[in-house]
């Protein structure tokens, strides 16, 4: 949250504290047996964004409800085997965890809660399986109704939308990127406008998220959530058009400078992409005479093909693809903001056809490995609990199981579980306070929530302030578990005493072996979505049909958004690796040019491109880490006798798209290359 004056903040710790009375106080006038988790539940809810909380909560409410089924069928069939139901408990939730990993969305909360409230359910059922099936229920309960609670006051009480935010992020980042094309035609930018550049890659991850709420969202204008796709699909294509352009301009510098005509018109798309927005109508007009004064600057290409004729060509037009782009991202921008739903633009309505669910980068042996770290956690943990008769083991065992799998999306969770456990010690030592020297005046319920107040704001309003975000939540925690917030007090010392050790023990016995089996490492984990992306290429290559363009760039895109933050971590400017990554992402848009063109071209196209499509795919299964770099020289001969052939053929159409394709492919792998010659090909 971005708060100068902290007055959102302070709201946000109001919501949340009337929220968890809320939950305690019907709690207590229904007769729930443990309302502490109705009120630890409205924390965990807790969300600065009205549509954020609501979608969760519905999210969490199914979660919940399936965990509890799960712990209804599994704990009176295997009550009799302590070993096989803390074996199935365990396997149940590694096996959620594993499917929440696969989707990176809010949708995921949905398994990730059947995982561990099977675990809040069973394990304490253990002593109890008589009761399993009203224990269920009143868990469901108790937690339902904090998700409610918590979604209800902060939906409804000075709500922030969702809608607010995604209108003000989507401007901020077409401002960017438009400051980004800008910095690419006028020549080769800096080296911190090319990582300011690569932000791209988050900010459409993050308009996706947004997305995911906007049908719960609390507005009373929502944008629709297919007109948020298509925004990203065309957000998407501006980075590789953006480097494409430049790469051409510096290539053309290189061999005798852009033409001067061509020149001029770079310089008008730079004044157009600076003009404020104007009428809907007026900016599709100067699109596209803009459009058509760029490719009426066109060589005609025939064999003999010339090199620079090969890179004017690209340039002229990546610059009208980029033009286009550029706006239909403004009239997307329009569409967003319009109060009917037919298309503003047929630029929109053509996105809005062609929109598509956002391609997500899925790595299943990270995935695996969480949950296989998730279920030895529980299984060990179990052995230790059986086999010593501690009574507050199960609850220990619980603890680990949930921190294991709230934290398996790291590379690393034992720093995050570590810090958890820091606000769990905290927690533990101000629980104890109220428990033994404050609660015991308070006779009523008025009186509780009054002393709890001052604590339980001031965590609220760390809780807002991400830096504070994990080390509140443990410390929320440990306090609503452990402050005895039932119908009566309880300040039993030995009662308190186990609850906190087991917390305190389950947290450390996480953090030890989430060491063991679930840390992945910042550098093979980049490694991992490096090689992810090879063998991508590789395999896209050579598949038959029609190429799926956008979700190659989507999903390239959510593998930089991924890498970048663990070079940063590895200590290593991630400006050379994701300048590698765009390159293949480049490549790849290469190569779906290549695809069409040999569908549209038939057994004459097949014949030469299928050669160059199998060495592309060749050289991508060959790059190791050890040497990123491959010297293909017959994969650059494949694509220059391809490069004569195309130039030679009649069809102006196959020819014109072969060589555009043909000529990116040539720039991006081979960089450094002697410019194209078709004596030399021939």
């Amino acid at each position: 949250m971005n708060d100068r004056y902290g007055l959102d903040i302070a709201l946000f710790s109001i919501k949340c504290f009337v929220a968890a009375m809320l939950a305690y106080y019907i709690a207590l006038k229904i007769g729930l047996t443990r309302p502490y988790w109705a009120v630890s539940t409205s924390y965990i809810v807790a969300q600065p964004l009205a549509g954020a909380v609501i979608s969760k909560a519905v999210f969490r409410l199914l979660g919940t409800a399936l965990g509890a089924t799960a712990a209804v069928v599994l704990v009176p069939n295997l009550v009799n085997a302590p070993e096989l139901l803390s074996l199935a408990l365990a396997l149940w939730l590694g096996l959620c965890l594993f499917i929440s990993l696969q989707d990176r969305t809010p949708r995921s909360y949905v398994f990730l809660l059947a995982g561990y409230t099977a675990s809040i359910i069973g394990f304490p059922s253990v002593a109890a399986p008589g009761q399993i099936f009203q224990t269920s229920i009143l868990r469901v309960e108790e937690i339902s109704l904090g998700i409610l609670c918590g979604s209800l006051i902060h939906a409804l009480v000075l709500p922030r939308s969702v809608t607010g935010l995604l209108f003000t992020r989507v401007d901020a980042i077409i401002a960017d990127v438009e400051r980004w094309s800008r910095d690419a035609l006028s020549g080769a930018p800096d080296e911190t406008v090319l990582r300011e550049r690569r932000r791209l890659a988050l900010d459409v991850n993050e308009l996706h998220q947004l997305s995911t709420h906007l049908p719960f969202d609390t507005a009373r204008f929502l944008p629709r959530v297919r007109t948020v796709r298509a925004l990203q699909d065309q957000l998407s294509l501006l980075l590789p058009l953006g480097s494409a352009v430049e790469d051409r301009i510096a290539e053309l510098n290189a061999n005798g400078g852009v033409p001067v005509r061509l020149a001029a018109l770079i310089v008008r798309t730079c004044e157009w992409l600076a003009t404020p927005a104007v009428s809907i109508a007026e900016r599709g007009a100067l699109v596209e005479t803009l459009v058509a004064d760029i490719r009426a600057e066109e060589p005609p290409v025939a064999a003999p093909l010339q090199w620079r004729d090969a890179l004017i060509l690209s340039l002229t037009s990546r610059l009208a693809d980029l033009v286009r782009s550029h706006s239909a991202v403004r009239d997307l921008r329009d569409q967003m903001r319009s109060p009917t739903r037919a298309a503003v633009t047929p630029a929109v309505a053509a996105a809005l056809r062609t929109a598509s669910n956002r391609t997500f980068h899925r790595d299943r042996f990270v995935a695996l490995r969480a949950a296989w770290g998730t279920i030895a956690t529980m299984v060990l943990g179990c052995a230790f609990w059986i086999g010593t008769g501690w009574p507050e083991g199960a609850g220990a065992v619980l603890i680990a199981g949930v921190c294991c799998a709230l934290f398996g999306n790291s590379d690393d969770p034992a720093p995050a579980i570590r810090t958890f456990l820091w606000g769990s010690i905290i927690g533990v030592c101000i629980a104890g306070f109220y428990v033994f020297a404050v609660l015991p005046r308070a006779t009523d319920y008025v009186t509780v929530a009054a002393v709890l107040a001052p604590m339980f704001l001031l965590l609220g309003a760390l809780l807002a302030i991400p830096k504070y975000n994990l080390i509140t939540l443990g410390a929320l925690l440990g306090l609503a578990n452990l402050i005895g917030l039932n119908a009566s007090y309880e300040g039993d010392f030995a009662s308190f005493a186990n609850g906190a050790i087991a917390q305190l023990v389950g947290t450390g016995f996480a953090v030890v072996t989430v060491g063991l089996f679930q840390t992945v490492g910042a550098e093979q984990s980049s490694a991992r979505l490096i090689r992810a992306g090879w063998r991508d290429l590789a395999r896209r290559s050579i598949l038959p049909g029609e190429p799926d363009e956008i979700g190659w760039v989507s999903k390239m895109l959510d593998r930089i958004g991924l890498l970048a933050p663990r070079l940063v971590a590895r200590g290593q400017d991630p400006g050379r690796p994701l300048f590698d990554v765009l390159v293949d992402l480049r490549v790849g848009v290469s190569v779906a040019g290549l695809r069409r063109v040999k569908l549209a071209a038939g057994e004459f196209g097949r014949g030469i491109i299928n050669p160059v499509l199998s060495r592309v795919s060749a050289h991508y299964r060959a790059r190791t880490l050890d040497e990123p770099t491959v010297d293909d020289p017959d994969l650059l001969a494949a694509i220059d006798t391809a490069m004569t052939a195309f130039a030679a053929d009649p069809a102006p159409g196959e020819r014109r798209d072969a060589l555009l394709a043909l000529t990116s492919l040539r720039r991006n792998l081979f960089p450094a290359a002697p410019g194209y010659h078709a004596e030399v090909a021939a």
